[in-house]
């Protein structure tokens, strides 16, 4: 892992990895780089991959101030400042997605593509809402342990610790190393998100939308918000919420074909 001081002074922890056009894969909630460790050999080959870890995540720092989404955005942009990239294919991971959106909303003169991946355009609704702020309380009474362990069944399909064991004990140990401060401030940033569907409807740039046909968390129709000759559509069969790692040859084909006609 190598690290970048931010202009803001946010420190964030990075792999960096191949050559060629930039890729930066942006992780989900109570996840890090960690996520994209299947995908990262697979789209090496032909394009520098760069996977940060968000503020309050992974290796990264854990500022004491209110998040946002638009900060985290910020971060990137100061990111890519830090690592000499004008412009970029960004592709965001749930939270990641979130994050994303309010780049290109930002700096959309920054992006050669974007996609969303188990991500939507659309705001919290009310219960949504609700459940972070019961989040949030459930981390500061009780710890990040008991979040994270009734978080993990639900980014898997159903069935699917049988199926990936590995997969599943791994997630859970990255979302376990989350900093408690780093996840109560993002699931804040979360809930009061902007809603951004006329973002991703307006884009110039080639979209990706990569969803899971059994994601428990954000069903397919929540993704597949737009529509036009630049924008991508890819269901994941056997996913739920968790395609990099679930189905991550089908995942990187995806991503490999939509970066080939860039």
């Amino acid at each position: 892992m190598k690290k970048a001081v931010l202009q803001n002074g946010v420190e964030l922890a990075y792999e960096d990895r191949g050559t060629g056009d930039v890729v930066c894969l942006v992780h989900g909630f109570c996840g890090s780089s960690a996520y994209w460790e299947k995908l990262i050999p697979r789209l090496e080959k032909s394009n520098r991959v760069l996977a940060p870890d968000l503020r309050g995540h992974g290796g990264s720092s854990v500022p004491d101030e209110t998040y946002t989404v638009e900060k985290m955005a910020e971060d990137l942009a100061f990111f890519m400042d830090e690592t000499g990239i004008e412009k970029m294919t960004l592709l965001g991971h749930s939270l990641g997605g979130y994050v994303a959106l309010a780049f290109a909303e930002r700096y959309p003169d920054r992006l050669s593509a974007m996609g969303l991946i188990h991500s939507t355009a659309f705001p919290d609704d009310e219960q949504a809402k609700e459940n972070r702020t019961k989040g949030m309380e459930s981390i500061r009474q009780n710890g990040i342990e008991p979040f994270i362990k009734a978080l993990v069944p639900k980014l898997f399909a159903p069935g699917a610790l049988s199926r990936y064991p590995e997969e599943w004990e791994r997630v859970k140990q990255v979302g376990l190393q989350t900093p408690p401060d780093g996840a109560i401030r993002t699931l804040e940033a979360m809930r009061e998100r902007a809603d951004r569907q006329h973002v991703l409807r307006k884009l110039a740039c080639p979209v990706l939308l990569i969803a899971g046909e059994q994601d428990q968390i954000i069903p397919a129709d929540k993704t597949f918000t737009a529509d036009g000759a630049n924008v991508t559509r890819v269901l994941l069969a056997e996913a739920g919420h968790m395609g990099m790692l679930e189905t991550p040859e089908k995942m990187a084909d995806a991503i490999k074909q939509f970066l080939s006609n860039i």
